[in-house]
């Protein structure tokens, strides 16, 4: 069985023998989003637009975000005096903002807003600190009835693991 990897990457070398003329215009995907861009197809803004920006981005399949962690976010006000730590909820948030950047531009299923509905599985690893560069990484597991999703997450910082889980998401009207 080929991993995810195997199975998205294509060898450039190779491309033109590969593809024909209608999927070499499908070929050429964007991959990375600024927070601009970001914006257009998420709803959320400060204090709650809690992605900088997509690094890597396969439709329909995953995507790379990143969150920096800085001092000067409200919730380390009081989370906590002396000792600022990024609440845990916010991180899930966070990776649930990435997951929604793959479901926003789903093929073949109308646009709508998807709501983040559940969490299973989350383990928390180490804490997420300012100055820490959030990596999430959210793949899609399945989507059913064009109106329910769920999505592999896992979030890092400096290759270590911070959080894990499995977020379930659905479309409202």
């Amino acid at each position: 069985m080929s991993t995810l990897t195997e199975v998205n990457t294509i060898n450039t070398d190779d491309t033109e023998s590969i593809l024909t003329e209608n999927d070499r215009d499908s070929a050429i995907v964007k991959s990375t989003f600024t927070v601009e861009e970001i914006h257009k197809l998420l709803p959320h803004r400060y204090p709650f637009a809690l992605v900088d920006k997509i690094v890597d981005y396969v439709p329909g399949v995953r995507a790379v975000g990143i969150k920096n962690v800085t001092f000067n976010e409200p919730h380390f006000q009081g989370h906590f005096p002396g000792r600022p730590i990024m609440p845990g909820v916010l991180i899930v948030e966070a990776m649930a903002q990435v997951g929604g950047i793959v479901l926003a531009q789903l093929p073949d299923i109308e646009q709508g807003l998807w709501m983040f509905t559940g969490i299973d599985k989350v383990k928390f690893r180490r804490p997420v600190v300012p100055g820490d560069r959030l990596l999430m990484t959210l793949e899609l597991l399945w989507v059913k009835r064009r109106r329910f999703g769920k999505m592999q997450a896992i979030a890092e910082v400096d290759g270590q693991k911070v959080c894990e889980g499995e977020l379930t998401f659905s479309m409202v009207d």
